[in-house]
């Protein structure tokens, strides 16, 4: 005989298959009709791929604008990618993918000190500010949410103790994305020996993992070769609409040159200031850890030259940190708030119309949105609320 309690459940059971199945067919529509003939990013993962398997030089001029500007180990790492063909490697890529936002959502539900709105009303939330970031990380085939991920679940076990979950998971997210490196004097100033021990080791591994397939004179060169790959493509990036970054916003408002120059460098340096600002007020800060990891990833885009606007999603735990702890920002810092989130939510191509949106992002005003989002993070810190 069933249970009152069962058939009860089971409705709720056939409902979330339903849902699943919907979500799954809706997917698989978006790959066929809208992704697979696009992931112009994961093609050039591939070849980096294909390439380490092969013992090849990664960093190669006659790229183009789709040079591999990773780290070597990063290639070494994806190395089983390069022996599937590239239908093959962008229909995973787009299933890990979809797997690791929500993967993320998740994790930044976690991380949160307490809960003050209902999980899914969050989430829900979250989707609509950062929506477009994350269909721009599907059609690109990019690796933000891998590295939102790591960091994230970084955050999670050194709230709960795991200093060596803690370093490993930011050596691993240094080799997903060097930006990572932010996260190494985070780990210092925590004062943790023994995830300042394993962030280091797996930094040293980071470093020597290609010697296995390029040897040590070879690991030499693809680093040096990747600096120079690096930083040679940075300056032609920086008038492009897509640049986020405070050194793109500068030079789109002063242009190019000295001027614009030391102003990113100002600009930056109050950044820094800023997150060492909301490490010092740590003290008595249930959980700290979840504001830190969440503005510094926030950070992560604003600083590199190189931040297009897909990397803000890397701001998911920050987005979902202020939509959680909305009342407890004073009044005018609440309505600036929100204003900027619903800005970003809203600065999508289809919305705002082809001129509004070329000038949108030509003005670097969602750079702007993100300096309000830094100043929110900040206020919550003062207050001691996270």
């Amino acid at each position: 005989m069933v249970s009152p309690q069962s058939t009860g459940q089971l409705p709720a059971r056939i409902r979330a298959t339903l849902l699943v199945a919907i979500a799954a067919v809706a997917l698989g529509l978006l790959f066929a009709h809208k992704v697979a003939n696009k992931m112009p990013d994961l093609a050039v993962y591939w070849t980096a791929a294909h390439r380490a398997r092969h013992a090849e030089p990664l960093y190669r001029a006659e790229d183009g604008h789709y040079q591999f500007k990773y780290l070597p180990a990063f290639a070494v790492l994806i190395v089983p990618l390069g022996a599937v063909t590239i239908e093959s490697a962008k229909l995973i890529w787009f299933a890990v993918s979809v797997g690791l936002l929500a993967l993320l959502l998740g994790l930044s539900l976690r991380v949160l000190p307490e809960r003050r709105r209902s999980a899914w009303v969050l989430v829900m939330l979250t989707l609509l500010v950062m929506g477009k970031f994350y269909g721009h990380e599907l059609v690109l085939g990019q690796m933000n949410a891998p590295l939102a991920v790591i960091v994230t679940a970084a955050a999670v076990a050194a709230m709960s103790g795991r200093e060596a979950a803690t370093g490993a998971l930011i050596a691993l997210a240094i080799v997903v994305k060097p930006y990572a490196v932010l996260f190494l004097p985070w780990l210092a100033a925590r004062r943790r020996a023994v995830s300042m021990t394993l962030a280091a080791v797996g930094c040293a591994v980071v470093f020597l993992l290609p010697s296995v397939i390029y040897g040590v004179d070879g690991t030499v060169q693809l680093h040096r070769a990747w600096w120079s790959t690096v930083t040679s493509s940075t300056a032609p990036n920086l008038t492009n609409a897509d640049n986020v970054s405070i050194a793109a916003m500068w030079t789109k408002w002063v242009g190019t040159g000295q001027v614009a120059a030391l102003l990113a460098i100002a600009t930056s340096a109050v950044m820094l200031i800023v997150a060492a600002l909301v490490f010092a007020r740590r003290k008595g800060v249930r959980r700290p850890e979840a504001l830190e990891c969440a503005l510094l990833l926030t950070l992560i885009p604003l600083l590199s030259p190189q931040g297009w606007d897909y990397v803000f999603l890397l701001s998911t735990p920050a987005v979902m940190l202020l939509l959680n702890y909305d009342d407890q920002l004073p009044r005018v810092a609440r309505i600036a708030t929100r204003v900027a989130l619903a800005t970003i939510a809203l600065s999508v191509y289809d919305v705002m119309g082809r001129t509004a949106y070329g000038m949108f992002m030509s003005l670097s005003l969602i750079t702007v949105c993100y300096f309000m989002v830094v100043a929110a993070l900040y206020t919550l810190r003062r207050r001691g609320v996270a």
